[in-house]
């Protein structure tokens, strides 16, 4: 035997109307805001002329793991790391098997240096300066395809706002 259902013939119309105002009252507002964003989310930034999406590893735990474990990454995706200090950086490829590029960054957001990075290789591609801030990484090829070379800067008020989305404050990275 199948329970039985009420037919939604059985309602009066002005019955229907009342259930319909309450449901709307009950969810008539703005959703409430979802809280800081992670390191899993991207966020748009101009690079040079490009337009790119990343996302941003600032934590230690972030910065450790980077893109490890990713099978692939979007054309105009990339993970900007960003650092408190300048400083000589240097990236490896442990558990990544996606093949990037790194650009590294001074603190004014200006693109110094470019190299190629091949999947699970432990051995450290370091800067050749001393003084940089931010690393990005890059499908394999993409800074030559899309044209962007030493010279070409990041749009650091849209890195500070990725920083505020994330809950964490832009001035530990000495961004405003």
């Amino acid at each position: 035997m199948t329970p039985a259902v009420p037919s939604l013939r059985l309602v009066s119309l002005p019955l229907a109307l009342l259930l319909l105002a309450l449901l709307a009252a009950c969810g008539g507002g703005d959703a409430p805001e979802a809280g800081p964003k992670s390191a899993e989310d991207y966020f748009p930034l101009r690079l040079g002329d490009r337009q790119i999406r990343v996302q941003v590893a600032a934590l230690p735990p972030e910065l450790q793991r980077g893109l490890m474990f990713r099978s692939s990454l979007g054309a105009d995706d990339g993970m900007l790391f960003v650092f408190t200090a300048p400083q000589q950086l240097g990236f490896f490829m442990r558990n990544t098997t996606v093949p990037l590029d790194i650009g590294y960054f001074d603190a004014e957001g200006v693109l110094r240096e470019i190299y190629p990075m091949h999947p699970l290789d432990e051995r450290a591609v370091r800067s050749r300066g001393r003084n940089l801030k931010f690393a990005l990484e890059m499908n394999q090829g993409w800074f030559g395809r899309a044209g962007v070379k030493p010279g070409a800067r990041l749009d650091l008020p849209a890195v500070a706002d990725a920083l505020r989305a994330r809950g964490l404050e832009p001035a530990a990275a000495g961004l405003r």
